[in-house]
């Protein structure tokens, strides 16, 4: 329903459709950042030839929609950004102050997805909060390499 009323709205311009639509998602998101996540699920990937793991833990409001498919293929997807990519951070408000740091690098949420590099980890995160109609929060992360301490 929400794409036909953008069309009707765009006056039957796709392109200018899918820009309402997209506005709608960001409004939703950010009526939903304060809300608490206190479900969701730990996930884990091993790199093919298991030298490089990593963990991340990705609450969402409910258990309902922790258990979703659209849920847990975001919480792989950020496992396996986490290995191949070796963030520091979630994002840049828990750098300390006056450290020094390459936000799109350090910070996992201002990284380009490995996927598709025109989206940030940000954006498929809301993307996501847009499709489930819940917050989600990327609540910590771990990254192992073999022969690192």
């Amino acid at each position: 329903m929400a794409c036909r009323n953008a069309l009707v709205e765009a006056e039957a311009d796709m392109e200018k459709a899918m820009q309402i639509l997209k506005e709608q998602s960001l409004y939703i998101v950010e009526k939903k950042k304060e809300r608490s996540t206190s479900q969701g699920l730990i996930e884990a990937y091993v790199h093919p030839g298991g030298r490089i793991g990593a963990m991340v833990e990705l609450n969402c409001e409910t258990d309902f929609v922790a258990r979703t498919d659209e849920f847990k293929e975001l919480a792989h997807n950020l496992a396996m950004q986490i290995a191949a990519m070796n963030p520091v951070y979630i994002s840049s408000e828990e750098v300390p102050e006056g450290t020094e740091i390459e936000t799109q690098t350090a910070c996992l949420l201002h990284q380009s997805y490995i996927r598709d590099p025109d989206l940030t980890i940000q954006d498929i995160v809301n993307e996501t909060i847009a499709k489930v109609g819940e917050n989600i929060k990327v609540s910590r992360f771990a990254r192992f390499e073999l022969g690192e301490a």
